[in-house]
């Protein structure tokens, strides 16, 4: 989440974030979106802001791609995992920038708002799961648990899409929200780094750090993938705010 609307606290900054933001921008890119005809058009209507949050997506992708190429390999060679880990602060940057530009250009659009949400799932959100089930978290237990994390990243960024539009969140001076609602998505950046520091350990599959809790059954579980559930939870909090720097 970047600072790209000016008008509510999502995961990181708001995107298309002009402080005063201007119905102009985004009165003229819905008129191009529904009047623009001919190949490419669509191309034609992104801002320049659009195009690096399509960056931050595209590290999210890749690094879920290397994840499955490192299932499909050689469990000893690593080289896809750590590729998956390092898209991830990559994503993060672009994400950071696509706000800096919109508010640069003054220009921001609901298009953008919605490309830097999705953009933030695949990065932030879906992602890091597929890093930790290729660490190891292969179980049952351990699929419905991560996937309770992803849905946990798509609630939080509804959420911030709805507050976006309503202001609900109070603003300081400049028309920033002044805090966070729930840990913004790219904190998962830090559960990355604990799952690179495992790599680097060579911690992974049989030896994911506090081993199985009831091998053999139904609920057989990593109990380290409670990291991911305990994440979510902060994300989607209510009460929990976090002042913005």
């Amino acid at each position: 989440m970047s600072k790209r609307t000016g008008s509510a606290g999502n995961g990181v900054a708001p995107k298309t974030g002009v402080v005063a933001q201007e119905p102009s921008s985004y009165n003229k890119q819905k008129d191009l979106l529904s009047s623009t005809k001919g190949h490419f058009s669509l191309l034609r209507v992104l801002h320049m802001a659009d195009y690096i949050t399509e960056l931050n997506g595209f590290c999210g992708v890749m690094s879920i791609f290397s994840s499955l190429r490192y299932c499909l390999g050689d469990p000893a060679e690593k080289t896809n995992l750590y590729l998956a880990l390092a898209f991830l602060p990559f994503g993060l940057f672009f994400d950071f920038m696509d706000g800096r530009v919109a508010r640069w250009r003054k220009k921001s659009s609901m298009m953008g708002q919605e490309l830097d949400s999705l953009a933030d799932l695949i990065s932030f959100g879906l992602a890091p799961a597929c890093v930790a089930f290729s660490l190891g978290l292969r179980t049952a237990a351990d699929h419905v648990l991560l996937t309770a994390f992803v849905l946990c990243g798509l609630t939080r960024l509804a959420r911030f899409n709805v507050t976006a539009a309503s202001g609900d969140i109070p603003k300081d001076a400049s028309g920033k929200a002044s805090y966070f609602e729930g840990t913004p998505i790219p904190t998962t950046l830090g559960l990355d780094a604990l799952m690179a520091y495992w790599v680097s350990q060579g911690w992974v599959l049989d030896q994911v750090p506090l081993g199985v809790w009831f091998q053999g059954t139904v609920l057989e579980v990593h109990p380290v993938v409670g990291l991911f559930v305990v994440h979510g939870c902060l994300m989607c909090s209510k009460t929990l705010h976090v002042p913005k720097p």
